[in-house]
């Protein structure tokens, strides 16, 4: 990306922050309890405040014009700001004149200014100030009539010219309302912009929403506005600002306790109307999806970020932390009890965090363990990083009943016993690996280590359904609660109960179909005399498909748990009935010896000349060319 896209991309976040924290004060403000003040104190004559609902008016037109600065186009959000700016350097050259008339009237002094020093310095830095003011105008509004913003400079051409200080008063005030008036011009000649410019917005909506539908032009103006980056650096300045107000109030250290104290009620302050708890679900998103992508990073290195998963960019987080900050009325609590509840919703965001994390580890410590690599560094930060998932969350959960004295143990639960299933089956390929032969039932081991941990994941959400479903009968039923019971129980209860039933049936039917199938003899073997097609290794025992293909029967097992067909020839597996699979044993195909090789083509020649009984051509007992001694060889040669 070029320079000049990051300024434009820096300023589309930059300049639209003002409107959310506008936003954000306008929901803070109340017309009613403001009245009431104004009403107790001296300003209640002032004609200002005597109409309450002029204010009410105003306070939406605030909503309105913060709307209009949120979803202006760069361009004229940067020429307003330059409008703005233009307007306080004006305002800053009227104060500095306004001071120097001041500090004249105060020292009596109506001679010449180069005689004394005191008021050449006067004069002198007046001077500068107005001049460098008149410059910026001009440089900010690209127009090279200076004189329009020279009209400050009066007071002081004024003094020079030797006017009475009286006189130079009223040039002053005259110099002000020259100002105002060309202020005035100016929005008058202006005043149909913002009415071309919504009817052109309105136009340019309508043919997006005629096209391509509301859908997509919701997704434009997110990608445009960068929603998630402009909330995230408007709750980022909440904070830092925060922080700012305390620290600059304290002179005394501060101990790790109230530290920890001064971050949740913080934190707490910053999330007390939707436009915050909106900015602090999009930084904890962007938190979250910065920890997981460092653990990618960690774990493979640049490769992490050629496969990308969605479910790992911090969204899960942002979307728990919003669901159950509106469930338990977050922003309605008083502030102490805010930073209570915020410190254990922060608590099961981590988890989730760590849970990713877990997602993430999983598979590539697994890898690790079946795919032989024999770099220690990349087993090192596979079994650190799972040990780091170990500890920590106990660790966190030990800290937060300290300060809380609450049982967070089923928090926890699904991360520890995670990890320690990873961390075992990691163990059991290591040590098949140290063995240098496979182990005869590692694959029942590993589905039993997969299945104790799964079954306990499933019973800890039967249990969070139980507890949901006795809380909103016998306690307080919300519409938000039940729908998360429901979500819950389908996708974490019922899914997760159909994938482990279909899980155990594919297994029980790969059993039978193995258990029906016919095992080679040794002298079978001999004569086959080559290895398992899946595992490439030499074959002891082994198993004869419908197809006359010879497998371990493990490493069938576990290609049927994949798919019912062979894996040579890919036709169907079926099972067979036990007096099928002791013809198959007693004459495979795959089985003939070299002499019987040589007469299968004449053998082959008679059958296709002689039609059977029932007026089909019987199948050919032609043996498989793939298991020909040369296939063999060549085999083994590109293994």
């Amino acid at each position: 990306m070029a320079v000049k896209d990051r300024v434009e991309a820096v300023l589309n976040v930059g300049l639209r922050v003002p409107s959310i924290m506008l936003l954000d004060v306008l929901y803070r403000w109340d017309v009613s309890s403001f009245f009431q003040k104004i009403q107790r104190s001296s300003l209640s004559n002032n004609p200002l405040f005597q109409y309450k609902y002029l204010a009410l008016y105003l306070h939406y037109v605030g909503y309105i014009l913060s709307l209009v600065l949120l979803t202006l186009p760069r361009q004229h959000l940067v020429k307003l700001y330059l409008y703005v700016l233009t307007a306080l350097l004006l305002f800053a050259g009227h104060q500095v004149s306004r001071d120097y008339v001041r500090s004249e009237l105060e020292s009596g002094y109506e001679g010449p200014v180069y005689l004394e020093p005191l008021s050449m310095n006067r004069f002198t830095t007046a001077l500068i100030g107005q001049l460098v003011v008149c410059t910026l105008c001009s440089c900010v509004m690209q127009t090279k009539r200076i004189w329009l913003f020279s009209a400050h400079l009066l007071p002081l051409v004024a003094r020079l010219c030797l006017v009475p200080l009286e006189t130079i008063v009223f040039i002053n005030k005259f110099s002000m309302i020259f100002t105002g008036l060309e202020v005035i011009y100016f929005l008058a000649s202006n005043l149909l912009v913002p009415y071309n410019l919504a009817k052109t917005a309105y136009r340019e909506l309508a043919q997006v929403v005629e096209v391509y539908g509301l859908l997509a032009l919701g997704m434009s103006l997110w990608n445009q506005l960068v929603l998630p980056v402009l909330f995230m650096c408007f709750w980022l300045l909440l904070f830092a600002l925060q922080i700012y107000s305390y620290f600059s109030t304290r002179d005394q250290p501060t101990s790790r306790e109230r530290l920890l104290f001064l971050f949740l009620t913080s934190i707490a302050e910053c999330c007390s109307t939707p436009y915050s708890l909106l900015g602090l679900v999009f930084t904890v998103s962007f938190i979250a999806l910065g920890v997981l992508t460092l653990c990618k990073f960690y774990l493979q290195g640049y490769r992490a970020f050629m496969n990308d998963n969605t479910m790992h960019r911090g969204m899960t987080e942002g979307i728990t932390l919003l669901i159950l900050a509106v469930q338990t009325g977050l922003i309605e609590l008083q502030v102490i009890h805010r930073a209570f509840l915020l410190s254990i919703i922060l608590f099961i965001v981590v988890a989730s965090i760590l849970q990713s994390m877990l997602e993430i580890a999983d598979p590539i410590v697994l890898a690790l363990g079946a795919s032989r690599d024999k770099s220690l560094w990349k087993h090192f930060r596979a079994v650190s990083l799972c040990l780091f998932l170990l500890i920590f969350p106990a660790y966190m959960a030990y800290m937060i009943c300290q300060f809380f004295h609450m049982d967070f143990w089923h928090t926890v639960a699904r991360d520890l016993k995670g990890v320690l299933g990873t961390l075992l089956i990691y163990v059991l390929f290591m040590v098949e690996e140290f063995r240098k032969a496979p182990v005869e039932n590692m694959d029942e081991v590993i589905y039993c280590v997969n299945g104790t941990y799964r079954l306990l994941e499933f019973l800890v959400a039967v249990c969070v359904v139980c507890y949901g479903v006795s809380e909103t009968v016998f306690g307080e039923w919300s519409v938000m609660g039940s729908t998360i019971i429901l979500v819950h129980s389908y996708y974490n209860v019922w899914l997760r109960a159909q994938l482990g039933w279909q899980s155990f049936l594919l297994r029980r039917d790969a059993v039978n179909k193995i258990k029906s199938l016919p095992t080679a003899s040794n002298t079978q073997l001999e004569q086959y005399n080559d290895i398992c097609a899946i595992c490439y290794q030499d074959m002891n025992s082994a198993v004869i498909t419908p197809c006359s293909h010879f497998f371990h029967a493990g490493c069938l097992k576990k290609w049927l748990y994949v798919q019912e067909t062979c894996p040579l020839c890919h036709s169907q597996l079926k099972s067979q009935s036990p007096a099928a699979g002791v013809n198959s044993q007693e004459t495979p195909a795959a089985n003939q010896s070299p002499a019987g090789q040589e007469d299968a083509p004449a053998a082959k020649k008679e059958e296709e000349d002689t039609p059977s009984h029932d007026g089909k051509e019987e199948e050919s007992t032609e043996p498989r060319h793939d298991l020909l001694p040369g296939a063999q060889q060549r085999r083994r040669a590109a293994v």
